[in-house]
């Protein structure tokens, strides 16, 4: 874990290039169809007959927006634009905010309600398996057929993915280990400690140059998940490439995702005393020097793989989405901010940039 982090590399005519295409291609075909892809979301969320579950879902729709145009992102890696694809990383985003958003508030047993929710991660991703009653526990009843549907239109799409058969079997086990997701919500932080640490040593058992917490905060991200499913999508995906990703985002570009969400967000978990993995540090400047460690070791992996300049923008993009945060500019995070950035590359600067313009766009129609 002492281990030197890779020097960031300089910005290429390549990559610029490469960034130049993609936000013609985001503004132009990435960003209209999440957003008529949302909007049908919308449409059936409008529907669920229960008042609480209706409102966890269409406020997830507009709050974590952002969060579904980043996981569209993905759909840069196949070399020719695949729209089931775009359309099968929204929804399965969409599913994963909206889980998250009902199990923070389950019904009488918290456990077997979040853990019944959670099984439609890996159902979503087994075209022809079973589909569990996922609110048999949930004490609001069930949502109107909204979460079954999201499953299936996950399945529907799968099918259509020239290599999925290919990245099942990894994309079904990335989604159980996901379910660490209800780990991370126990509101008891002994407890919640001691079921993370059995998770890493039973799940995760060859964490490598990782801690036991950056395990399992590699394992609470979906990016791994949402790589295969656009490796699935290019016909010249082979075994090997998928190996090959695999060491790279599982643990790193999986970790940087997770590592970097709390570092924003730590001020305002101070104080809702919400569960962080930036806690886990021995002292702030640690956890500053080690995400920047882990961010600079995802950007060099990513450069490395096969198509490597896509991956790295999708690694870089996710750096500056989260560090593009408010939070990330006040005072007691700014020199961790400047820390990860620098890791991260000149790339990484450039899309911060961008992310802060989007978000200020935002701000400004929802005004």
């Amino acid at each position: 874990m002492s281990q030197s982090p890779p020097a960031p590399p300089r910005l290429t005519p390549r990559q610029l290039g490469a960034l130049i295409a993609v936000s013609i291609r985001e503004l132009t075909w990435t960003l209209p169809g999440v957003a008529r892809e949302v909007g049908a979301w919308r449409e059936l969320a409008q529907r669920i007959p229960d008042g609480q579950l209706r409102t966890a879902a269409l406020t997830t729709l507009t709050r974590e927006r952002l969060n579904s145009e980043g996981a569209a992102l993905f759909a840069i890696l196949p070399r020719r634009r695949h729209r089931n694809l775009l359309r099968l990383l929204v929804a399965y985003q969409v599913m994963l905010d909206y889980l998250d958003s009902i199990t923070e508030r389950p019904g009488g047993d918290p456990l077997a309600d979040a853990r019944q929710l959670h099984r439609a991660l890996p159902e979503a991703l087994d075209p022809g398996g079973p589909i569990s009653d996922h609110f048999r526990f949930h004490d609001r009843g069930d949502d109107g057929g909204y979460l079954r549907a999201l499953v299936q239109t996950c399945r529907d799409l799968c099918t259509t993915l020239p290599r999925f058969e290919l990245v099942k079997p990894h994309a079904q086990r990335a989604a159980r280990r996901g379910t660490v997701q209800i780990l991370n919500h126990d509101p008891d932080p002994e407890r919640r400690m001691r079921t993370l640490l059995a998770f890493a040593q039973e799940e995760l058992p060859h964490a490598g140059d990782v801690s036991w917490f950056e395990s399992t905060a590699a394992a609470s991200s979906s990016l791994w998940t949402l790589a295969l499913l656009a490796l699935a999508a290019e016909p010249a995906t082979t075994a090997a490439d998928v190996h090959a990703a695999q060491a790279v985002y599982v643990p790193w570009t999986c970790a940087a995702s997770t590592l970097l969400d709390a570092f924003v967000d730590q001020l305002d978990d101070a104080v809702t005393g919400n569960h962080s993995y930036v806690g886990y540090y021995a002292t702030a400047e640690v956890a500053a020097e080690r995400i920047a460690a882990i961010v600079a070791r995802s950007a060099a992996g990513a450069r490395g793989l096969r198509w490597g300049t896509r991956h790295a923008l999708i690694a870089t993009g996710m750096v500056a989405m989260y560090l593009s945060k408010d939070a990330g500019r006040e005072p007691p995070l700014r020199d961790g901010t400047r820390v990860a950035l620098r890791a991260a590359g000149p790339l990484a600067r450039i899309e911060l940039v961008i992310m802060r313009t989007i978000r200020a766009m935002r701000r400004l129609q929802s005004a």
